[in-house]
């Protein structure tokens, strides 16, 4: 059966050959002149994202919240946060996205509330109140924790005393972000409420926050879930009674033979992000060899029919290099964070890619390239696509969270507010100042990475192949050149891509190539036809081509 969607006819899985791309709405563009971007500024930009070939937004969260984590720590899953605008504004940016053919995914963050939730102070408050099993009290808390803790460098335990309350709670993340108790079926029921509200309002589906820590049950001793995957499976299936083509796009950062039970039978997540490969993908960065990246899909579980990977260069949280050994991470940190002060949570990066890259324009290329072909949904980050740099003075995570540079106006074209009000600095001055970096700068630029990704798109879109179909890695007997084919539905797509700073020519066994010409769909630049006489393909420094095999598609 097909769904109609922005006037086209897409499939039910229509998540597999999306173009995924992530804001956080208050740091996107600000629409009334207040310093913070809000739901009005982000449906004025919604031109832009359709034409750079965004299908899919994924929106942090945007609920009213004390903003002590981002916005993760959420006193009203059902509203919005006046600063962003209001529901009717919401609904407003939902009419209008549609009609683009964009869909909406919204963060749903349901492992843990702030502490200014109205559940959280009546459960405090009153041992008696039916909210004080929304959340996960001990009068005694373990001493054995610390080697489980989210924030090893912040929070050195995970219980908090409440005077209140007298007890402590389970914080998995910061001290004000109590647990909820997922093994109370009225949590769960709440859960699905929040659920069925959003999809109302027309979003095609939700990113679980912390899925691990929402089915984990530390600290829960009366009447545990035998089967906590279960929890996952009951969410799954009331989202498909729901609406049919809704997905769940979970943040699963568990080692790989973890991965594969989060997908369940394929009734549990649509998509998990692919962190076992981003981190190998740094590795093979710093090390400008492939075998990592070969190595880490090759690691990966299989998966049922439609599961899908989400794959990532960077996102807005460090990037988490947990996945590496301990000498893998030391080398990705002394080529790309060699000061202590780029590192955070002794696991993570705090830096955008262009910075890490000492501003190479053609690894920067190269990397997003790459994201376009491996097998899976491409997810962008807001200012990806400009190469927007970081701002290493802001605390944490926030040096990869500053706001969107539009142009070379004051403010960056961000909000007509003066700067002191702005939500968070916009970049300015040097390399990665809004000066420098910005879209209207290179909107006019031909070969500027704006519109080198906006080609990498297209071409992405013309590809499912790559988004959909069995993959392979080819020997090419260069170590720099990650070399992949793809098929899907009797098409047939390769990719090359030199992690290296040398030019190179590589052969490819006959085989491989089949008896069809190679069509040239892309590349870093112009180059002979391939192969060439003696059967070689070349590939520039940081250079990478897309082929298709055999005949085109019609």
């Amino acid at each position: 059966m097909e769904q109609h969607w922005g006037g086209q006819a897409m499939s039910g899985r229509w998540y597999e050959q999306a173009i995924v791309y992530s804001l956080d709405v208050e740091t996107f563009q600000d629409g009334d002149g207040d310093g913070v971007g809000d739901f009005a500024g982000l449906t004025g930009r919604l031109d832009y994202l359709a034409g750079l070939g965004v299908t899919c937004l994924w929106l942090l969260p945007f609920y009213p919240s004390p903003n002590r984590d981002n916005g993760y720590d959420v006193t009203d899953y059902y509203g919005v946060d006046p600063r962003l605008g209001t529901l009717g504004d919401f609904v407003v940016f939902m009419q209008e996205a549609r009609e683009r053919g964009i869909r909406v995914l919204v963060d749903l963050v349901v492992n843990h509330t702030s502490d200014q939730h109205p559940w959280f102070q009546a459960a405090r408050r009153d041992r008696h109140s039916r909210y004080r099993d929304y959340y996960v009290w001990t009068d005694e808390p373990p001493q054995d924790t610390r080697a489980k803790l989210v924030f090893p460098t912040v929070e050195d335990s995970l219980w908090e005393y409440d005077d209140a309350a007298g007890a402590y709670y389970l914080h998995r993340f910061y001290t004000h972000q109590p647990d909820l108790n997922i093994a109370n079926p009225a949590v769960r029921e709440e859960i699905r409420r929040i659920v069925g509200f959003w999809l109302e309002l027309g979003v095609s589906g939700f990113r679980v926050d912390a899925a691990p820590y929402l089915i984990e049950q530390l600290g829960i001793t009366d009447a545990p879930i035998d089967d906590p995957h279960r929890v996952l499976r009951e969410l799954r299936a009331f989202l498909a009674a729901q609406r049919g083509d809704a997905i769940l796009l979970a943040e699963s950062d568990v080692p790989p033979d973890e991965l594969r039970s989060f997908f369940g039978d394929g009734d549990e997540m649509h998509l998990l992000f692919n962190f076992i490969v981003n981190a190998h993908l740094f590795l093979a960065f710093a090390r400008e060899r492939a075998a990592p990246i070969a190595a880490s899909l090759r690691a990966l579980p299989a998966i049922p029919p439609g599961g899908q990977w989400a794959n990532f260069v960077r996102n807005h949280d460090e990037l988490d290099l947990e996945r590496l050994g301990d000498a893998e991470r030391e080398e990705v940190f002394r080529a790309f964070a060699p000061d202590k002060d780029m590192r955070i949570f002794g696991r993570g990066i705090r830096r955008r890619l262009p910075p890490m890259v000492g501003g190479d324009p053609r690894r920067v290329a190269l990397a997003y390239s790459l994201l376009f072909t491996l097998p899976g949904t491409p997810v962008l980050r807001y200012g990806e696509e400009i190469g927007m740099g970081d701002d290493l003075s802001l605390d944490g995570r926030t040096s990869v969270r500053t706001p969107m540079q539009w142009s070379g106006e004051a403010g960056g074209g961000f909000s007509t507010a003066p700067p002191d009000r702005f939500v968070r600095p916009v970049i300015a001055g040097g390399e990665y100042g809004y000066e420098r970096v910005n879209v209207a700068r290179q909107r006019r630029a031909p070969d500027s990475l704006l519109n080198r990704i906006e080609r990498l798109i297209r071409a992405r879109k013309e590809c499912p192949e790559f988004g959909r179909g069995a993959w392979r890695v080819l020997e090419t007997g260069e170590p720099a050149v990650f070399a992949q084919e793809s098929r899907w539905k009797g098409g047939r797509a390769l990719a090359l891509h030199n992690l290296a700073g040398d030019e190179c020519t590589v052969s490819l066994d006959r085989q491989d190539l089949g008896e069809g010409p190679l069509v040239e769909l892309l590349g870093d630049r112009d180059y002979e036809a391939a192969p060439d006489d003696a059967g070689g393909i070349r590939l520039g420094a940081y250079g990478y081509r897309w082929f298709r095999v055999g005949a085109m598609r019609h």
